[in-house]
């Protein structure tokens, strides 16, 4: 594997943790994870680079070694003013290489069309967006968040390191011994009781009281002046709250159509974690309007 260092920096009051990869001469490229993901996840696609590059993957506030608000509830815009400020100290002069899995690929693609200047290329992994929402289901939801403040979430915690990976093989049944024991080093920490704490904030769990407007994110989405790859998996299961397979991807398709640079790639034999099942195949080499935009360089498995 290659090797990464870790350092810690301020930003927006807190105090965040940053991975980075390779030579920090090389030029930048940013990845951002998912929910209840750290930044070590993405370790297997750094491996299967074969251009130099300077990786740079943070861990999202209240997850992984990053530094959890003194807060009861996420706010999903905080996400997008972490990243402004990450990309702010890392790159301020010069528009960015971004890369986004499943929640961190939702914040990258808005952030594109928000700042559409600060960002180069992007690279989309299973962020679909969420569901479509309506106006009447708000007080439901209200009450519900309001329910669920009356009670502290928890995460459960295990035994050994080694239940931690089983854990992981059990949500992803493609990940290899290896991985899993690489992966739960860091997505998990040993107590002072010798059991293992998931290292993320349990006020992750809690449901948002704000409704996705999905009309207001296409319009973010039609700003995005990156040429952008949008790469699924032929077995995700994220698509269960859009419906029937024959529904959900009719709203897919419609979602993408808002972005007026995209590329669409399918990732066969990988689920939603295709970056560890399929880390060589995430094939970002692509062109528009027949002049070549390389992105990322991968060996092929």
């Amino acid at each position: 594997m290659k090797t990464f260092r870790s350092e810690f920096i301020s930003l927006r009051g807190l105090n965040y943790h940053v991975r980075h990869w390779g030579d920090e001469t090389a030029p930048q490229l940013f990845m951002m994870h998912g929910w209840m993901d750290v930044s070590a996840s993405f370790q297997f696609v750094v491996d299967c680079l074969k251009k130099e590059w300077h990786v740079i993957s943070v861990d999202w506030r209240g997850f992984g070694l990053t530094e959890a608000p003194p807060t009861d509830s996420y706010w999903f815009p905080d996400y997008l003013g972490d990243l402004d400020a990450i990309l702010e100290h890392f790159s301020p002069d010069q528009a960015v290489n971004l890369l986004g899995h499943s929640m961190g690929a939702n914040v990258v693609l808005l952030y594109a069309g928000v700042r559409p200047e600060r960002v180069r290329k992007l690279i989309n992994l299973e962020g679909f967006g969420l569901p479509t929402t309506h106006p009447k289901q708000a007080p439901g939801r209200y009450l519900k968040w309001l329910n669920e403040l009356r009670e502290q979430p928890v995460m459960r915690s295990y035994e050994s390191q080694a239940e931690v990976a089983r854990r992981l093989q059990k949500t992803n049944p493609r990940l290899s011994d290896e991985r899993a024991g690489f992966l739960s080093q860091h997505w998990a920490k040993e107590n002072a009781q010798g059991q293992w704490d998931i290292l993320g904030d349990p006020a992750h769990k809690l449901t948002s009281p704000l409704l996705f407007q999905v009309d207001e994110i296409m319009a973010c989405w039609s700003k995005i002046s990156a040429p952008v790859l949008w790469v699924e998996a032929n077995d995700t299961d994220v698509w269960s709250w859009l419906g029937p397979k024959e529904q959900a991807r009719i709203e897919i398709d419609r979602r993408i159509g808002f972005i007026p640079k995209v590329r669409t790639e399918m990732i066969m034999d990988a689920g939603h974690m295709l970056h560890h099942d399929q880390p060589a195949h995430v094939d970002c080499v692509w062109h528009f309007d027949a002049l070549p935009l390389p992105l990322l360089d991968l060996k092929r498995s």
